[in-house]
């Protein structure tokens, strides 16, 4: 055998022992990989996505009341509007424009950005009417307001705690200060789960115009100590509405739907181990998010909206103004998402409030008239509750930061609700007469939180999760109520059956004040 025989043959020898022993381990891995992820998406039946119930799933129990609405629409005016140019007409502060503020207002009380001044006191800027058959007290900034006067309950005694933007918000949005709380977006989720299987629960947008728009943390809408699938997730109403949704180029739906179904049986499989609840938080984004890929392109598609909504909103499509928004904001509704939330920036009236309100209220007033009397057309009001307001409201006395404007104020402001069998047409509780001091049927945010929860079918005092070594709630810790006088009993729709129960059919009263009967037990 010749030298160059014997090296080829001891060549081919070593190459076969490598091959056998590294080299085919390491080029057959990804074979091996494949090989035990077709086993395991045939032994655990993963070749299914996730169950359409399990992604926006809520906790058992729940609903625990009978249930007045089935979804929130929350309207935040970002920057607070101020109460006294829109539903708290104050002909005493109107006589004493340009006089002192009495000390015996503002001794010792807190003061944004006019602390340390000569206090004045600022008028009125703007006419109020007696609007509708209910005669509610409505400003001329809000002509459209005034045609819908008799659908709305106007809150005239709200309180709330904190006196700047953010804080502020975070108070509105979450019931404390303390930053990294659940938003009541993510509470009302985590009890109730929602009714689209396409589309996240909890949807968020924005919408920017007026002076000083102060910028909104998506720590608003976040989930806290609760899953993280339960947090909002922003909308753009502008370009893409949700980035990085679509499909790297290349890519069809079937490979899409391929490599989720492979990353979540890997997870599952995964997580019988580990059990955490962040790790079935992901494969429930995976899911939805392909999901997304399909449902949110016909949600943002306005095609099929005739011309006289688009009308009556005063709606461009994907011109990012919140007259669009309200109309996502009906069609999210239509598809069943839980709770929408919608920003607009813009009401900071520090000064030239006039000339402010006149924009903000331009760009808002008339798609929330839209949205309120679309919602009725379609029979989605009785079942929608529709919240509009600010984080604050605006103090009584002059600041004149480029002609006459408003402070800060926590003390008393004006918010209204509609829907889900309120009583329309009506104003519920009072400021003084200067419109510094809630002084009647006085509602705290935490009151507000309440009752929303309760039209939502959950027992406010009986909605908490134990985190740090607390029971943590939505209402916090401190006595909060369900403002039940504002809640008419035909709001209780005819003949829903609850837990074996008819509830509804008229007047339907049980002895005993704003409370009904399920059956020889009793309710509430």
């Amino acid at each position: 055998m010749s030298i160059h025989t014997m090296t080829q043959s001891h060549s081919s020898e070593w190459w076969q022992h490598q091959q056998t022993r590294r080299s085919f381990v390491n080029n057959a891995g990804i074979g091996f990989g494949a090989a035990a992820l077709t086993g395991l998406l045939a032994s655990e039946g993963a070749a299914e996505p996730l169950a359409a119930g399990a992604l926006n799933q809520g906790q058992a129990g729940f609903p625990n009341i009978p249930p007045r609405v089935k979804r929130v629409i929350f309207l935040c005016m970002a920057g607070g509007p101020s109460h006294l140019e829109t539903f708290d007409e104050k002909p005493v502060l109107a006589k004493m424009d340009g006089q002192p503020m009495p000390d015996s207002y503002t001794a010792g009380q807190p003061i944004a950005q006019l602390q340390g001044q000569t206090l004045r006191c600022q008028g009125p800027m703007v006419r109020f009417r007696k609007c509708g058959q209910s005669g509610l007290s409505i400003s001329d900034f809000l002509p459209w307001h005034q045609k819908m006067a008799d659908d709305l309950c106007v809150l005239r005694s709200m309180v709330t705690e904190q006196i700047n933007h953010d804080p502020a918000h975070t108070f509105m949005n979450t019931g404390t200060a303390i930053s990294g709380r659940p938003s009541m977006g993510s509470w009302v989720t985590y009890g109730l789960g929602s009714d689209s299987q396409d589309l996240p629960g909890f949807v968020v947008m924005t919408s920017v115009g007026g002076r000083n728009p102060q910028p909104i943390a998506s720590r608003q809408w976040g989930a806290g100590f609760l899953p993280s699938r339960f947090q909002g997730v922003e909308f753009s109403s502008t370009g893409s509405p949700v980035h990085y949704l679509e499909s790297p180029p290349g890519v069809s739906t079937d490979q899409q739907r391929m490599l989720i179904t492979s990353i979540n049986a890997l997870n599952r499989h995964r997580n019988q181990v580990l059990h955490s609840s962040e790790l079935e938080t992901r494969m429930a984004a995976y899911e939805m998010a392909f999901r997304m890929q399909m449902s949110v392109p016909d949600l943002m598609d306005m095609s099929d909206e005739p011309q006289h909504v688009l009308d009556m909103y005063g709606a461009v499509p994907g011109d990012g103004s919140f007259a669009s928004n309200c109309l996502l904001a009906r069609r999210l509704a239509e598809r069943g998402v839980r709770f929408i939330h919608l920003y607009h920036r813009g009401w900071d009236h520090h000064g030239d409030l006039v000339r402010y309100m006149n924009v903000c209220c331009g760009l808002t007033d008339r798609a929330t008239w839209a949205l309120i009397q679309d919602l009725k057309q379609r029979g989605m009001l009785e079942d929608t509750l529709v919240i509009w307001g600010g984080e604050f409201g605006r103090t009584p006395m002059f600041q004149g930061k480029g002609g006459p404007g408003r402070d800060h104020h926590i003390k008393g402001f004006s918010m209204w609700m509609a829907g889900g069998g309120l009583r329309g047409g009506t104003a519920y509780g009072n400021t003084d007469e200067l419109g510094y001091n809630s002084v009647e049927n006085i509602v705290h945010v935490r009151d507000l939180h309440a009752t929303m929860l309760h039209m939502l079918g959950i027992n406010p005092t009986r909605f908490s999760v134990r985190h740090q070594g607390l029971d943590m709630k939505l209402t916090g810790v401190e006595e909060s109520r369900v403002l039940h006088e504002l809640l008419s009993w035909k709001g209780l729709r005819p003949c829903i059956r609850w837990r074996g129960w008819v509830v509804g059919g008229g007047e339907f009263r049980a002895p005993g004040r704003f409370r009904w009967a399920l059956g020889p037990g009793g309710g509430q």
